[in-house]
């Protein structure tokens, strides 16, 4: 057998690998920045704007990794992890406004592109320490990768980085060798076209959070099955299912049972044996679950 384990850089903790590739991927946004100002090409710009959602995205991740140390408190008692979501929604209101007026310039340029000049030679420099900066990211990322989810959601993060600063490469070896500069407003709204799903998706899956919708995948109809199936429950009603944040269900459910567990004090094992059916099953870890005796009238009762 061959050890196939990482080693190096690669072999750290995923919080740490997730923190180093945060960097590069802030400084290279910053450069991107600078190089936009400089050259006074839209699509360093629109990258930067790319690489402003994966920095997002890998902040996320490390809230992510870290919000489970954090302990709860008597004002927080889900603890922080709501905050995760608030960033979210910040990050995709100023990513489509940014696409939005990425998209207006680029077409203003198409339409007259005489009024844009954009310096190619220092757009490629800056387009390339985007490209090698990104290719980095993902070789330290690549063995974390494939054994935490959390880790793999940051990872093609920045493979979307890669690509942009791909596609502002080329944009800017035609101009240079060219000399066409809608090459560079052509660049900046490829790049818009990916920012945007991107930006949607994350605004819908924030909505969904907030509205305290059950999380994507889950089928509150099979979880009422599995419930049912149990012996000596009778009945199940009230179910809630909600996220405090991606991949942090919260479940509640009303459980009609039979009068001779509680008469035989196996209540606590029912207990038991409910929460790790939904903890196996479902990967739901907080679950909390009302149980009642058969004939048990309840004021007020939720369907």
């Amino acid at each position: 057998m061959h050890d196939h384990a990482p080693t190096g850089i690669r072999s750290g903790h995923p919080r740490r690998l997730l923190a180093v590739s945060l960097g590069i991927t802030a400084t290279v946004l910053v450069v991107q920045v600078i190089g936009a100002l400089l050259t006074g090409s839209l699509a360093l710009l629109a990258d930067a704007g790319h690489m402003l959602t994966d920095s997002s995205g890998l902040v996320i991740a490390l809230i992510a990794a870290s919000v489970a140390a954090r302990p709860a408190d008597e004002r927080q008692t889900y603890g922080y992890q709501r905050a995760e979501v608030l960033g979210a929604l910040l990050n995709a209101v100023i990513l489509i406004a940014l696409c939005v007026w990425i998209g207006v310039e680029a077409v203003g340029r198409l339409v007259a592109p005489g009024e844009a000049e954009v310096q190619g030679v220092p757009m490629l420099v800056v387009a390339l320490i985007g490209l090698v900066a990104n290719g980095v990211s993902m070789y330290l990322l690549s063995a974390a990768q494939r054994s935490s989810i959390n880790v793999r959601g940051a990872y093609l993060e920045v493979l979307g980085d890669l690509i942009g600063s791909a596609v502002v490469l080329v944009a800017a070896v035609v101009i240079w060798v060219t000399g066409w500069m809608p090459a560079d407003a052509v660049a900046s709204l490829l790049i818009a076209v990916l920012i945007v799903p991107r930006a949607i998706t994350l605004l819908r899956e924030v909505f969904a959070v907030l509205g305290e919708r059950a999380p994507a995948g889950t089928k509150v109809a099979d979880i009422r099955a599995h419930i049912l199936g149990t012996d000596g429950v009778v009945d199940v009603h009230d179910v809630h299912v909600w996220q405090l944040t991606r991949g942090a269900p919260v479940f509640t459910a009303h459980v009609v049972v039979s009068p001779e567990l509680f008469a035989d004090d196996q209540a606590g094992g029912l207990l038991s044996q409910l929460q790790t059916c939904l903890a196996r099953h479902f990967d739901v870890e907080h679950s909390t679950f009302q149980l009642e005796p058969a004939g048990h009238v309840e004021h007020d009762a939720h369907a």
